[in-house]
């Protein structure tokens, strides 16, 4: 099993630093219990019970005898983030003796999400501090950190190395890895397929459009269909974006890299189920061909869509997709996509939200969430909304002139080609970080795949 940088297995001969961790409603307590030398050490530098600051306490020779870690939240996969970068580099191993429990697969998948830096084009300031993994590796957790790692560096690569043709790539590096069939429609074929919509949004560019469809496991089991936007990159079209609004398009394809990173836990940890991966790959460009305002397309469902708005895309291509793997009747269908400003207006960058056609789905999805300290917020499917969609020539319009419940309108307008009593979720997904902070690191990031995949664990569970 290979294991990040950022791990080191055991070694005699090799100095380790214990980590030893209090939770901080115990710290005071803990405190009490300790030698006069380390309680005056501890007042010295301001360590009170709020304090979360890692800090070396010294030894007899001088050099740190442990780190003291007060943590927040034991149960928080992020509790021991800040340490790879915040600690001098070395190699760290959890003390036994430390008052707080932390699983070992928590602090695997903590440490390893801390010391994630994107370094394809430009190599970290420094190493991370490793930490010692002693005893068989927690698969399930490593599985968790490779899934994340996947979903941040596919959004952090610049769309010029990830267009159509670089994600379909990605899906048969999957393919490969767990003896998946990958499948693809590109280009005109996809017209003479029965995708007009995903051709629509994605003739204009050089790159040609795609759907990208990856099957795995055993017909026996229950269906499970998971769908990604795959927007490479969204100019907004011939309604063309601002500036400051297009400069970091190359993460409309966040969906996607979530939808990849879930069929890889699904494949890697063999859940029991038949799976079917959906991208549907484009690009969102501008050219002679572009599809234009107040055009009608069809849609593989045989709806007409008419188009209010060309940077209302993401949901085009979505439609098409969903309507096909729909066809199959899996058990559950999935989507994931940074589909609308509107989520983020309502619940900021960190709260992807949340729609699902049934009560008891949703609320085992928030229940994971809260679980995986992966949250995610509930938003309605408020039906009487689709009225915004209303079109004079078509079925529907892709958006309206209303600028109210814009995330709400274009989960409605999913939901049309989603059938009646098929069980169905859609997170509309930010997939980016700010700023810095421990364990989210300034740009791509997987919101929610922690909770996805708890999802998943209980809805069809190994025997």
């Amino acid at each position: 099993m290979s294991l990040p940088s950022c791990f080191a297995r055991p070694d005699a001969a090799a100095r380790t630093t214990p980590l030893r961790l209090v939770e901080c409603a115990g710290f005071a307590a803990w405190r009490e219990t300790q030698p006069a030398p380390v309680q005056s050490w501890l007042d010295a530098h301001g360590a009170g019970a709020g304090s979360v600051a890692p800090l070396a306490i010294p030894g007899d020779d001088g050099r740190p005898a442990y780190v003291l870690v007060v943590l927040a939240d034991a149960a928080d996969p992020l509790a021991l983030a800040h340490l790879p970068s915040l600690l001098p580099p070395g190699r760290y191993q959890l003390c036994t003796q430390s008052p707080a429990a932390l699983a070992p697969g928590q602090a695997l998948l903590g440490w390893g999400l801390g010391a994630y830096r994107f370094s394809r084009y430009l190599k970290p300031a420094r190493e991370p501090a490793q930490l010692v993994l002693e005893g068989e590796v927690d698969a399930e957790a490593l599985a968790l950190l490779e899934a994340s790692t996947l979903v941040r560096d596919l959004i952090n690569t610049p769309t010029e190395h990830m267009g159509p043709a670089e994600i379909e790539a990605a899906a048969a590096d999957l393919a490969k890895a767990h003896g998946a069939r990958l499948d693809v429609i590109a280009g005109d074929d996809l017209l003479a397929k029965n995708f007009p919509a995903i051709h629509a949004v994605g003739r204009a560019s050089h790159r040609a459009p795609r759907l990208v469809e990856l099957n795995w496991g055993d017909d026996a089991h229950p269906r499970l269909a998971i769908v990604g936007k795959g927007v490479c990159f969204d100019t907004g079209g011939l309604d063309i974006k601002p500036a400051d609004g297009m400069r970091n398009m190359k993460k409309d394809m966040g969906g996607a890299a979530h939808a990849l990173g879930l069929a890889r836990l699904v494949m890697a940890l063999k859940l029991p189920v038949r799976l079917q991966l959906l991208v549907p790959a484009v690009e969102n460009a501008i050219g002679p061909n572009a599809f234009r305002p107040g055009e009608v397309l069809a849609t593989r469902l045989g709806l007409s869509v008419e188009v209010d708005n060309t940077d209302a895309e993401g949901r085009l291509v979505l439609c098409d997709a969903l309507a096909y793997a729909a066809e199959s009747k899996p058990a559950l269908l999935m989507d994931f996509a940074t589909l609308t400003g509107a989520a983020r207006i309502a619940l900021g960058p960190d709260l992807p939200a949340l729609f699902a056609n049934d009560d008891a789905l949703a609320n085992d999805y928030l229940a994971a969430g809260q679980r995986t300290r992966d949250p995610l917020w509930r938003m309605p499917l408020w039906r009487p909304y689709l009225s915004y969609l209303k079109s004079g020539i078509a079925d529907l319009a892709n958006s309206g002139a209303s600028r109210m419940a814009g995330c709400i309108t274009a989960a409605v307008y999913l939901e049309r080609f989603v059938p009646e009593g098929q069980a169905w979720t859609h997170v509309d997904v930010y997939s980016w970080n700010d700023g810095e902070r421990p364990g989210k690191p300034a740009g791509g990031e997987a919101q929610g795949l922690r909770a996805a995949w708890s999802l998943l664990k209980q809805r069809f569970p190994k025997k």
